[in-house]
């Protein structure tokens, strides 16, 4: 097992690299001026040239890049332009209340799901199968950030159950787990859970009907066993493909929630990106979209050694 852990990840080398230099790359050839956030509109050509210096933007791309490379290697991505914050203090603050929000999506959305997908896969071609499928394709098709706006003014506008946006008060020692706390993370979950849903409901239902079909199935039905029983060896049999979709899903929350992030004003990485792009910070946009990328390579090698755990027929190679 060891082995295959070191191959993966000297495999995913290539692809951390070549993410950061698409990042890097993408981000320069974007037009405008990077330092046009901190220079008053009187700068002087001295001042300009001291802030390009002081920021490196005065030397050559190919140098930038290496020599960004070589600091975040050491866990230096850099001072943001807007506040003159290091960048690892500023993203490790966002990504702390991305992940959070992200864990509780993903697991309203896995569990529904498999909810979903299970009995639609079993049931299949019953009326149950027909609404579960409903569902799922509704979730997936449901654009997220419209459904978060809906939400906003259902829950919290019109009936005032939940609060529109924020994550909350940051007072000292008051868990981020608590009820008034959690409040504030319903309606970004749920909006954020309900493409995962219709993914993975979709996804299991294709399995469960699939299994069924197979000679095993046929054969613990013949010897009596009960539909539990027969329902037990189905989600052992489809668990490992499920954990991997729930695994890319969980990377694709963590990155891919900029528009609901910013439509209920949640300070994760989503509207940390948002806001670097609009204010043309490139170390901080740079710095978090490098750590994003860290992360769901991360999140692949852990979902492949998990399913090489749970499927023996998976082989290490």
């Amino acid at each position: 097992m060891l082995a295959y852990i070191l191959r993966r990840l000297l495999h995913a080398m290539p692809t951390i690299l070549g993410v950061a230099l698409v990042c890097f790359a993408l981000v320069h050839l974007a037009p405008g001026d990077p330092l046009v956030a901190v220079l008053p509109p009187d700068a002087t050509a001295e001042l300009q040239a001291q802030l390009r210096e002081l920021y490196g933007f005065n030397r050559s791309l190919p140098e930038q890049f290496f020599s960004w490379i070589w600091r975040a290697l050491q866990g230096d991505l850099g001072t943001s332009i807007a506040t003159s914050r290091p960048v690892v203090d500023e993203v490790m603050t966002a990504v702390g209340h991305t992940l959070r929000l992200a864990v509780v999506a993903m697991a309203i959305g896995f569990i529904l799901g498999c909810l979903f997908g299970f009995v639609a896969g079993y049931f299949r071609n019953s009326w149950v199968d027909r609404a579960a499928s409903v569902v799922s394709v509704l979730g997936v098709s449901v654009p997220h950030y419209w459904l978060g706006m809906v939400m906003v003014i259902v829950f919290s506008s019109l009936l005032g159950w939940l609060p529109a946006s924020g994550a909350g008060s940051s007072e000292a020692g008051e868990s981020r787990w608590s009820f008034e706390q959690m409040k504030f993370m319903i309606l970004p979950a749920v909006t954020m859970a309900v493409i995962p849903m219709g993914i993975v409901a979709r996804t299991v239902r294709a399995l469960v009907a699939d299994i069924l079909e197979q000679e095993f199935v046929l054969g613990l039905r013949a010897k009596g066993l009960t539909h539990f029983g027969v329902f037990r060896h189905i989600v052992k049999n489809a668990a490992p493909t499920a954990l991997a979709v729930m695994g890319l899903q969980l990377g694709y929350l963590l990155g891919g929630s900029i528009l609901i992030e910013t439509v209920f004003n949640w300070p994760g990485t989503g509207f940390l990106l948002n806001s670097a792009i609009f204010q043309r910070d490139l170390p901080l946009l740079q710095g978090t979209i490098l750590v994003l990328a860290m992360f769901f390579v991360v999140l692949n090698l852990l979902v492949d050694i998990l399913q090489t755990l749970l499927d023996p027929r998976i082989e290490r190679a």
